[in-house]
């Protein structure tokens, strides 16, 4: 456990670093300000016990931040601002609603702003789940975060969207999206 929640406390602070990050990529935007097209792809992990569909303009990016022996997976958009990060821990014992107030405490004792919207059990193809649905505000940058806890094979699983929340209905219904794509098996 303690090493899942020092995987989940890395991936927090990349992508807090990430949001506060103001560097715009003019590179991937087009002269009205949408980004180029690119089809979303699926992405399947652990032996095919996980899948879910990546958003267009995101890839890959675990050979930066994660590596496949680390069983974390990091996959974001040029700008950083944009990621999903999989987590794929030990085996636990604990159930998922105490393990989503541990990881809820731990955001909020590094982010004393953070607003909770949701903590809910939700259902992945017929596997049960804790979502945890955030808003991170730090240096004028406001982040949404969807963290999906799950277990996969008794171990826990941890999949981390981040968006951008200038608009947060948008950032909302993103995440709401991929966490609607996600299979368990």
């Amino acid at each position: 456990m303690r090493n899942v929640v020092k995987y989940a406390g890395i991936g927090l602070l990349v992508l807090g670093l990430a949001a506060c990050d103001q560097k715009k990529d003019d590179a991937a935007s087009d002269n009205n300000g949408s980004s180029v097209s690119q089809s979303t792809q699926n992405v399947s992990l652990m032996d095919g016990k996980l899948s879910f569909t990546l958003p267009a303009g995101m890839s890959d990016k675990s050979g930066k931040l994660g590596s496949e022996s680390s069983n974390m997976h990091v996959y974001a958009d040029e700008t950083g601002q944009r990621a999903i990060i999989v987590i794929a821990g030990d085996p636990t014992s604990e159930n998922l609603d105490t393990l989503t107030k541990r990881l809820e405490q731990q955001q909020r004792n590094r982010d004393p702003q953070l607003q909770v919207v949701a903590d809910k059990a939700v259902t992945l193809k017929d596997q049960p789940a804790q979502q945890l649905d955030t808003v991170i505000s730090a240096n004028n940058q406001t982040s949404w975060s969807t963290v999906v806890l799950a277990k996969a094979d008794n171990k826990l699983l941890t999949l981390q969207i981040t968006l951008p929340a200038g608009n947060q209905q948008q950032a909302q219904s993103e995440a709401d999206s991929i966490v609607k794509s996600i299979t368990l098996k």
